[in-house]
């Protein structure tokens, strides 16, 4: 397999970018395609078909490749790989139908290959402002695909308008949906790692009164008084954003089976039910603890254990991809950079992701789950 990345700023500097590449004789099957909701992302998958090339997109909320990061722009990860390799998929989810997309999913990998490996983008919100349900989609490909299977991804992003996301395959497009590249998981290797490097702050909370996505009650208090107290905020503030102001840097680390945990973002206040609104349904006696963002330390963090995986793997990579939450470069500021582009030397690839929603992977020895506030990558190699 071969790689490339490229970038541009609008469909003009993309076509120059598309025709270098192809000067000594590259010829791509394949592109990862992470594209500014500004963008016209048609005429990019158009010039991409017309060239003979297959599409798996995403709309971002920022999007970079090696030594190149951009904001409202386009990154695009092109491999040269057989297409006896790949099979490209889309279903897109109407009324409640998640259950039904994540069973055709599955079906159409397992029955392309007897060892279906994923790398596959869902949609965040779409246009009627509700939000994808990735813990249930997770939920529905473990019980589908089965619990041994692997993926990696991430949830599209808008820019932080939160007025819907797409995703999109050749021509095919949704803002409620999911689009996945199914590889021949005998032959192409995936190797990855979802990592936050969160640390927990105070004594572990027990969520007492919750409903869907609603928590009202902490400990017996109402969760949205002791969260905006805990943190110093007052809700009475018309400027704020619950999510982008604090929730992005101050979320919950909850506690999930087999030792994991995972971080849980509040994504607003529900005034008229008086509770927190979050990204992932909190059960009534999860366990969780307050959270505070990684160190100076994280970027040497990630790298060490993806250093690790690469030694004791002994493996190498053709391509490496990195689905990063939009809430980190807020938090993490030039360290996002130095974790994108440290990754990128490390496994000595060509890189492209984009800054996501939500993402999809595996922490250290730990089960397929959907992650926030996660640096998520995955190192590609034909073998």
């Amino acid at each position: 397999m071969k790689a490339k990345s490229i970038s541009g700023n609008s469909i003009s500097s993309i076509k120059s970018a598309l025709e270098n590449s192809l000067q000594d004789g590259f010829k791509p099957t394949l592109a990862f395609v992470f594209i500014s909701v500004k963008q016209d992302r048609k005429a990019v998958s158009s010039l991409l078909i017309e060239n003979g090339i297959d599409v798996l997109g995403a709309t971002s909320c920022g999007e970079f490749i090696n030594e190149h990061q951009t904001d409202g722009e386009i990154a695009m990860l092109l491999m040269e790989i057989s297409k006896d390799l790949y099979s490209l998929e889309f279903e897109k989810i109407d009324d409640d139908q998640m259950e039904s997309a994540t069973q055709s999913l599955a079906n159409k990998a397992l029955k392309k290959f007897q060892n279906p490996a994923l790398i596959l983008c869902s949609t965040a919100i779409n246009r009627k402002a509700e939000f994808f349900d990735g813990h249930r989609m997770v939920s529905s490909l473990k019980t589908s695909l089965g619990p041994d299977k692997v993926y990696y991804g991430g949830m599209a992003g808008d820019d932080w308008n939160m007025n819907g996301t797409f995703v999109f395959a050749n021509e095919n497009e949704t803002d409620s949906g999911i689009t996945a590249i199914v590889l021949d998981g005998d032959k192409i290797q995936l190797n990855g790692m979802a990592i936050n490097g969160y640390k927990r702050m105070g004594i572990c909370r027990t969520v007492t009164k919750s409903k869907a996505n609603l928590l009202y009650e902490i400990d017996g208090k109402p969760a949205v008084d002791m969260y905006l107290k805990y943190l110093g905020q007052n809700d009475h503030q018309d400027d704020l954003d619950i999510f982008k102001d604090v929730s992005v840097e101050y979320p919950f680390i909850v506690e999930r089976d087999q030792n994991e945990t995972v971080l849980v973002s509040i994504r607003e206040i529900n005034e008229e039910e008086n509770a927190l609104v979050t990204d992932m349904k909190l059960p009534e006696g999860s366990n969780f603890w307050f959270a505070q963002p990684p160190g100076f330390d994280i970027v040497e963090e990630i790298l060490e254990k993806a250093a690790m995986i690469k030694e004791t793997q002994k493996a190498k990579a053709d391509a490496l991809l990195v689905f990063s939450c939009a809430g980190r470069p807020p938090i993490l500021g030039p360290m996002v950079t130095e974790e994108n582009e440290g990754l990128a030397k490390l496994w000595n690839a060509p890189m492209a992701g984009f800054f996501t929603y939500g993402e999809y992977g595996r922490a250290y020895k730990g089960a397929q789950n959907v992650h926030s506030g996660a640096c998520c990558w995955v190192a590609l190699k034909e073998i």
